[in-house]
């Protein structure tokens, strides 16, 4: 390079100038530095964005769902709240309060007899219990006992009651 270089020019020449023939090897590597760092950014930042959703993936699909969302709202909107909350909800395990719930409406149509399990299936549960009850010496309670019946729409009284009605 120093013989294909002005003679007004200085002798010593630093590296990071191109050459004549116009390729420069500075401006090459840097970028392909910028374009794999902002690629590596990229990945970082969403990584981070991700903790939440992973850290939720143990607790119940509502809640995954929920923090999932608000991961979403957080990187399309970039308001850092979103995803302060989704992590909060990510660490916190919720109640189960469906499950309550399902086995009060359960009960209830049952009382009802106007669905869920039927009744037959009922009194079988019901003479099983007895039965179980009856091996390991325990009294069954009044309340797990009366079932409506489908055909007769009486209820069914069992032979623990019959038997407590006998002493009394």
């Amino acid at each position: 390079m120093a013989e294909s270089a002005h003679e007004l020019a200085p002798h010593h020449l630093p590296p990071f100038i191109p050459a004549a023939d116009g390729s420069d090897w500075l401006f090459t590597v840097m970028l392909v530095v910028l374009i794999i760092g902002a690629i590596l950014v990229g990945v970082f930042y969403l990584h981070l964005h991700s903790i939440p959703e992973r850290l939720a993936h143990k607790h119940g699909r509502m809640q995954f769902e929920l923090v999932a969302v608000l991961g979403l709202l957080a990187l399309f909107t970039h308001n850092n709240i979103f995803w302060v909350a989704a992590l909060l909800l990510a660490f916190i395990q919720l109640p189960d309060f469906w499950t309550p719930l399902e086995s009060m409406a359960h009960s209830l149509s049952r009382l009802a007899g106007t669905g869920g399990i039927p009744s037959d299936t009922l009194v079988e549960r019901d003479l099983e219990q007895e039965e179980h009850a009856a091996q390991d010496g325990m009294n069954v309670t009044d309340a797990t006992l009366h079932e409506p019946s489908a055909e007769q729409g009486t209820p069914v009284v069992s032979s623990a009651e019959t038997q407590e009605n006998k002493h009394v």
